[in-house]
């Protein structure tokens, strides 16, 4: 069972930070901020993830 649950969470994790990877993306940021964004997502998953959700780009 908790290879299923491990599974499920990692699943929904990688959810979340390719939707977090397109908020940056159609952001209005500029192209340098977008790809550092997006980079520090990719390499740091959870502490980028809670970066961005602090400190990102809020407009669409």
């Amino acid at each position: 069972m908790g290879l299923e649950v491990g599974g499920l969470l990692g699943l929904i994790w990688l959810i979340i930070v390719i939707w977090a990877i397109i908020k940056v993306a159609k952001s209005s940021a500029g192209t340098l901020a977008k790809i550092l964004w997006i980079l520090i997502l990719l390499v740091f998953p959870l502490l980028g993830l809670i970066i961005w959700f602090l400190l990102g780009p809020k407009g669409d």
